[in-house]
């Protein structure tokens, strides 16, 4: 390999970037949009939760079981129903996530040591909201429970007794937000987008242009070429990784807990498994306009429905579970949430990152075969 003939195609490849304003304004703005959206818009935590109260005691212990309610930041009150037709329709508009229907012998129930039977009507379209909704539910009721039983204990002169006191730790992601889940996910699926469609359009370009053949011409070789055609786009994705990364830190508060040496070699090792597969998209691609479309369906759906970056893989089925392997994004992800948020070391994910070199070499092999057969073909 010759150095010289390759700083000859990484400089004019730079050129063509730098004066290609439109592609360099979406390969620069484009990251920063998507972390914006993702990082703010896109979030699994449910909190101010619309309650409607029904509340048909209307006495100091009720209005002191809602009021538990919304002491937290789960809760808000938006209604206060007056009576059982306002139910159904308060459901049906969405004035309320759900209503809290408390009986009229609520209190008589309470004071006089029996069951109270608190009805909560939850919307249900959205199962995974209705389920974290009664979640929040059980533990403010389990709350409110406990406190009274502490009260009405040390009222009689009784030391309160619990015999098993649960106090859960959560590792990594200790307010368990959702963002610090995300960003990882969002590197990855902005890198693999960057680098397979920009690789793969720069290819196709030249040919497009008509200069593939002066290039075939050249004593120029095949790695030399790619090497020169990927390398600014490479160091361009590189660029996005670093800026998502701080500002991933000021804005969600996301730091890298691991080694950054690991995490800049585990990039460098995706950008060229990524790079394999917009290079494999260009050999088959005639024009840059089916080289974009093909390029954007290998590498942003699977991304975001394959990788594991929204939807856990263990809760797909089998069949779905296998077909997640064609996309690196699934095997980078996991590399990025180990290095990220766990700061474990290359013990914890070597065998992922075999997984890239396997794809890499897999694409670029395939890549191969498809040239070699235009090229003889024609």
């Amino acid at each position: 390999m010759n150095f010289n003939r390759l700083n000859a195609i990484t400089k004019k490849e730079f050129k063509h970037l730098l004066r290609d304003y439109r592609m360099l304004a979406i390969l620069l703005l484009f990251p920063a949009f998507l972390l914006v959206v993702f990082g703010y818009a896109i979030s699994f935590d449910v909190k101010n939760i619309k309650l409607a109260v029904y509340d048909q005691n209307n006495t100091e212990i009720s209005r002191e079981f809602y009021n538990s309610l919304t002491s937290s930041e789960y809760f808000y009150i938006t209604k206060f129903v007056k009576n059982d037709a306002e139910v159904k329709d308060i459901l049906d508009k969405k004035i309320a996530q759900c209503v809290a229907i408390i009986p009229k012998n609520f209190s008589q129930n309470f004071y006089s040591k029996q069951n109270v039977k608190i009805q909560i009507l939850t919307d249900g379209v959205d199962g995974n909201t209705a389920t974290i909704i009664q979640n929040y539910f059980n533990a403010a009721v389990s709350s409110f429970n406990a406190e009274k039983t502490e009260k009405v204990l040390n009222q009689k002169g009784i030391k309160a007794y619990i015999p098993f006191d649960f106090h859960p730790i959560f590792w990594f992601n200790k307010d368990l937000k959702t963002t610090r889940f995300l960003l990882p996910g969002l590197i990855a699926m902005i890198l693999v987008i960057t680098a397979v469609i920009s690789v793969s359009l720069t290819l196709v370009r030249e040919k497009e242009r008509g200069t593939i053949e002066q290039i075939n011409v050249s004593p120029i070789k095949t790695i030399e070429l790619l090497l020169g055609k990927t390398f600014p786009y490479i160091l361009l994705a590189l660029l996005n990784a670093i800026f998502i990364l701080i500002v991933g830190y000021f804005l969600f508060d996301v730091e890298v807990k691991g080694s950054y040496l690991l995490l800049t070699i585990t990039t460098l090792i995706f950008l060229f498994t990524s790079t394999s597969i917009g290079i494999f998209i260009s050999t088959i691609s005639d024009s840059q306009q089916i080289a974009f479309t093909l390029a954007t369906f290998a590498s942003l759906l699977p991304s975001v429905i394959l990788s594991g970056f929204i939807f856990p893989i263990e809760s797909m089925p089998t069949f779905i579970q296998l077909l997640t392997n064609i996309t690196p994004a699934k095997f980078f992800i996991k590399i990025l949430r180990a290095i990220i948020l766990r700061g474990v070391g290359l013990n914890a994910i070597w065998d992922q990152v075999i997984y890239l070199f396997i794809f890499a070499f897999l694409m670029l092999f395939l890549a191969n075969i498809i040239f070699t057969k235009k090229e003889a073909s024609s």
